[in-house]
Formats: structure tokens, sequence, C-alpha cells
């Protein structure tokens, strides 16, 4: 016999999260700046071992030319290749600023996250402690012993002093 209100699947907690998490992060991406943007792209470029060998061509090339190995070129740069040290001083100058802008960017992220898996740890937690409550006067009221003390089950049904917490965590944890 068909049930008369037939039940919906329930979803996939798991995708919808997924899915939660994605929307989030396509979020983040959007609101980035033009230049996290390009920092983000001249990271992705230069954070590779293709970008490594490509410098050390470089660089190679360049010494070989000026140091007068490859004999039909001429030298434009003699020993002590000043204009390379320019160069490379110059490139890491700001390959260094492009890095650290996209570090910031990552690091406000992570930030985020962090406020927000706090905050969801909080509503659980508050979440958690009703249910106990509810539980605890359901057992009281059907005249059933959960546990001989009462102890844990006090303990767990109230609610959590996060400062509390963070201050013993904060006594707890090795200093700096």
């Amino acid at each position: 016999m068909e049930h008369p209100f037939p039940r919906k699947a329930a979803p996939n907690p798991t995708h919808s999260n997924i899915e939660a998490i994605a929307a989030l992060e396509h979020d983040a991406l959007s609101r980035r700046t033009l230049i996290e943007r390009m920092s983000d792209v001249i990271t992705t470029i230069v954070s590779n071992v293709g970008f490594l060998i490509a410098q050390l061509i470089l660089i190679s090339g360049w010494c070989l030319i000026n140091l007068h190995l490859i004999p039909p070129l001429k030298a434009f740069d003699p020993f002590p290749f000043g204009i390379l040290a320019l160069v490379v001083s110059s490139e890491g100058v700001f390959l260094t600023l492009f890095v650290l802008i996209s570090q910031g960017r990552m690091a406000r992220q992570s930030e985020l996250r962090s406020h927000l898996s706090l905050q969801v740890g909080m509503l659980s937690e508050q979440e958690l402690t009703t249910v106990m409550l509810m539980m605890q006067k359901l057992c009281e009221h059907m005249g059933v012993n959960v546990d001989s003390s009462g102890h844990e089950v006090r303990s767990f049904s109230k609610a959590t002093d996060v400062h509390k917490l963070a201050d013993d965590l904060e006594d707890k944890l090795p200093g700096e």
C-alpha cells in the first residue's frame, strides 16, 4: 500500500554543505580587488617550477653572454653585472609585494572562515544545550533515571561560557 503522503527524499546534507562552501568561496573570489586578482595571477605564475627554470636559464644566459663565453654575442652588461643586479632586485621587490598582497587576502579569508566556524560551533553548542535541557525535563517527567549522579547530564545542559573557555585555553597553551 502506498503512503497517502509520500515523503520527499531528504537532501543529501554533504552535497548541501559542499554547495554552500563552494558558494562562499565563489563570493570571496568575486569580491577581490583588481590588484588582488593581479597579485593572485602573478603569484600563481611565479610559484611553479617552470618559472624557476626560466629564471635559471635567463640568468645563466645573461652571465654567459656578458662573460664572453658565447663568442658571436656582444657583452652588454660586463662583470659585475650591474644591470642584472638591478633587474633581479627589482623583480624580487615586486614579486614580494604581490605575494604579500595575496597572502594578506588569504589571511583575511581564513580569519573570516574561522569566525564562521566559531559561530556555527557556538550555535551547535546552544542547540545541543537546549536539546539536553528538553531531554532532561522529559526524563524527569517520565521518571527515567539517566545516570545515578546526574552530574554529567547537568554539566552538559548548562550553557558554555565562551569567554571562560577562551581564557582557560589561553592560560593552558604555551606562550610565545
